[in-house]
């Protein structure tokens, strides 16, 4: 039987209106508030920003030892954050790893979500290996309950009505609470959602990466599925630390092949970072605050999921829940942003 214990709910509720001024502040981030990912029996009560936990040791350079990325996940659950996201792709296998010890203390009060793939999947193969996967990101995290648990790529010929099949039976049998797709079309989410109502859609979405909003977002929001945006600040390009002297060389940086993080790139982009600079210089928002609360701004059931390695950046990203954006404010940003030229696709073509 599924149970409650994969999450415990913080105290509070996210404030998202458009009376109150830009620069405001509607709770305090020490008891942050909450979001509810999808509707009716796919609903489920999350932290209103959760952490990405991939750059802890997997595609972002240079970090620091298990034991301080131990530590600083403890310090997000403990100010309020409920939602931790991870794949077992990440490493492989390390960074859920490192997430089920980190959040030992806490797996009663958190909800953990991870992915698999469907990559080399047949039918008669499918519910094998989706189960396969299941057991060892149970075992790896600690945990008897996934929450939610993503299709991380749809990548093979089986019909996506059966793969959500697979997982309607693991919601039965307990295995996981809640599941969710990644990067998928909004017929893709249409079909899955008519077998087992679907809790969130995973996809990068940013100020430099609005594609969701053509046919992805709607959809969700018609069907009440919840959207989850992973790399908000766009691979820390939206936070003002990155120049075209930047180099991703560490060997464990996937950055140095995305053609947005070439030099010459990164110097033309650097005017939408200006851009942010400016909106939220008279706000007292940083920019990576500000690329956050817009995101926040664009729908009650979205929950951005920033990675970090550094507790400051941890507590400017919690703070980011503060601000509330006027519709003038969010119309004001998007307009400097829509004037400057994006340069460089997000994925090279053989990733697209």
């Amino acid at each position: 039987m599924v149970t409650d214990m994969c999450v415990q709910p913080v105290m509070g509720s996210v404030v998202k209106t458009e009376e109150l001024p830009a620069g405001s502040s509607d709770k305090s981030s020490k008891e942050l508030s909450t979001c509810t990912l999808g509707t009716g029996p796919g609903a489920m009560k999350v932290s209103a920003i959760g952490l990405g936990m991939m750059g802890m040791n997997y595609h972002r350079g240079y970090h620091p030892d298990r034991q301080a990325m131990i530590k600083l996940t403890r310090e997000a659950a403990e100010r309020g954050v409920t939602f931790f996201d991870t794949a077992l792709g990440y490493g492989p296998y390390t960074n859920e790893e490192l997430t089920g010890e980190a959040l030992a203390p806490f797996k009663s009060q958190v909800a953990i979500g991870t992915k698999f793939y469907d990559e080399g999947s047949t039918t008669s193969t499918l519910e094998t290996n989706i189960r396969s996967y299941v057991e060892g990101s149970l075992k790896r995290l600690g945990i008897e309950c996934i929450d939610p648990y993503y299709l991380h790529r749809y990548t093979s010929d089986v019909p996506i009505e059966e793969i959500a099949g697979v997982l309607q039976k693991l919601i039965a049998e307990g295995k996981i609470k809640h599941y969710g797709l990644s990067e998928v079309s909004a017929e893709i989410i249409r079909r899955a959602h008519t077998i087992q109502p679907v809790t969130a859609i995973q996809s990068e979405y940013h100020l430099m990466w609005r594609e969701p909003e053509q046919a992805v977002l709607p959809v969700c929001k018609e069907l009440g599925i919840g959207f989850v945006p992973y790399s908000p600040v766009n691979r820390g390009f939206l936070t003002g630390t990155i120049n075209e002297y930047t180099r991703f060389d560490s060997g464990n940086d996937n950055r140095n092949i995305l053609p947005r993080f070439t030099p010459e790139a990164i110097r033309a982009n650097t005017r939408i970072v200006e851009a942010l600079n400016v909106f939220g210089r008279t706000r007292g928002m940083t920019i990576a605050q500000v690329a956050q609360a817009w995101l926040l701004s664009k729908g009650e059931n979205i929950v951005p999921i920033p990675g970090t390695t550094k507790l400051s950046h941890l507590e400017e990203n919690l703070r980011s829940v503060d601000f509330v954006l006027s519709q003038q404010d969010i119309e004001e940003l998007e307009t400097a942003v829509s004037e400057k030229t994006i340069v460089g696709d997000r994925y090279p073509a053989s990733e697209q």
